[in-house]
């Protein structure tokens, strides 16, 4: 009899378990508590997820094995990548999928309420510019979501229109995130792409929600750091605003010397341009930034602000030298005065952790970071899997460039590192 004991407390103890199993989907199905969804998920995966959440506090988990630097987790992730073809979701699947928005928020598991009182009270606002790559965009939507900020989403005029009707669906699910009401058709290095993110700043203006940053992404950026990291970061700031600015090299002054015109790209003329009317000197910097309401405010009524940007319209890449020109203007809110210091070729890049190929090479020679694992296009890393142990080291708060088309695992595994940090706090 004794010796049976024991399996009788065993029999209890999974029925126990398998009771709680049950209770925690049963729960999850109605509950908005994103730690309750993510042990569901654990559980049950759902057959219609392309990929799942893993827990990357367990020692087998691939993921986190990648981003501590596993060498053979990586050459393994490579080897994946090379022999199975991205298969994310497609418009037509997002625009099922939010058919029934309360069973697409669930499902793609958004995290519905406020994490910490913190967070709560201090809203953000985004300007998101994208123009392709619908799974892409919804994966970045998920990784920066929080139900008390406030999302605009700036659609490239020249998308598909399978591309605007997937936004458009899936924007709509929820209450805080809408498509601009003014689309600018965006060309590469022309000013188009500094009035798309103009006209999601007059909207946001306008929002009810009191947000205290704006900030700025594009359809492939992915963040480093939690919500809740984000917010702390900003707070640490006292009000000033994040963003690269620098004296200009001199291959960038000479863009501001002549008129461009705007046809399939930006095509500089003969005819000479006027000094930029303005009573600082030039800066030049990302076209990304992370900036005070009072700062977008400003930008709207500053009659020498708007004759900086009259001025600025058939420059080329006007959005590498207008924020970061307006950031050293000592009366602008947020802004932080010039020193010397702050020299092109030493200075660090706050808005985005980004690869640039002329830095990258070897680091015992003396090259700022590690190759590129995935691919280079206009001189910039399209992040693999091998680059995550480095991307997670870095300070800013989004790194770019992701592509799931290029490698899903460096996005799938950036995923859930971030969700992972949000639900369990930073740890290890």
């Amino acid at each position: 009899m004794l010796t049976r004991c024991p399996v009788k407390r065993l029999r209890v103890r999974l029925i126990l378990c398998g009771l709680f199993v049950i209770y925690l989907a049963a729960y999850s199905s109605w509950s908005g508590n994103p730690f309750v969804n993510w042990i569901a998920v654990k559980l049950n995966p759902g057959d219609d997820a392309p990929y799942e959440t893993l827990d990357l506090t367990e020692k087998n988990s691939s993921c986190w094995k990648i981003i501590s630097g596993d060498p053979d987790a990586v050459e393994n992730a490579l080897l994946t990548t090379i022999a199975n073809k991205y298969n994310g979701f497609t418009e037509s699947d997002y625009l099922n999928m939010t058919r029934d928005c309360d069973s697409f928020v669930k499902t793609r598991k958004y995290i519905t309420f406020p994490l910490s009182a913190k967070e709560r009270d201090f809203p953000l606002a985004y300007s998101m510019v994208v123009n392709e790559n619908i799974d892409m965009f919804e994966r970045l939507l998920r990784g920066i979501y929080a139900p008390q900020n406030v999302y605009c989403v700036h659609v490239d005029r020249k998308s598909p229109k399978s591309f605007h009707s997937a936004v458009q669906a899936i924007t709509s699910c929820f209450p805080n995130v809408y498509v601009v009401g003014k689309l600018e058709s965006v060309t590469y290095a022309s000013w188009s792409r500094v009035q798309a993110d103009l006209n999601c700043m007059a909207e946001l203006l306008q929002s009810t929600v009191p947000w205290r940053y704006l900030i700025t992404v594009c359809g492939k950026d992915y963040p480093i750091k939690t919500n809740r990291e984000i917010v702390n970061g900003l707070m640490a700031m006292n009000g000033s605003n994040i963003m690269d600015s620098v004296s200009p090299p001199e291959h960038k002054q000479r863009r501001w010397k002549f008129h461009h015109d705007v046809r399939e790209t930006v095509v500089r003329t003969d005819r000479k341009k006027s000094p930029p009317p303005i009573s600082t000197p030039m800066f030049v910097g990302s076209a990304y930034i992370l900036v005070t309401r009072e700062f977008v405010s400003i930008l709207f009524v500053n009659p020498e602000i708007q004759e900086f940007f009259k001025w600025s319209e058939d420059t080329y890449s006007p959005d590498e030298h207008i924020w970061a020109t307006l950031q050293r203007m000592p009366e602008l809110p947020g802004s932080i005065p010039y020193t010397p210091r702050h020299h092109w070729g030493d200075a660090p890049v706050l808005t985005r952790a980004v690869k640039w190929t002329f830095y990258a090479g070897n680091i015992a020679k003396g090259a700022l970071y590690p190759p590129c694992t995935g691919r280079n296009h206009h001189l910039i890393c399209i992040y693999g899997s091998g680059d995550l142990h480095w991307i997670v080291k870095q300070k800013p708060l989004f790194a770019n460039k992701f592509d799931p088309e290029v490698d899903n695992t460096a996005v799938q595994c950036m995923e859930e590192y971030v969700r992972h940090r949000a639900i369990h706090g930073t740890g290890r």
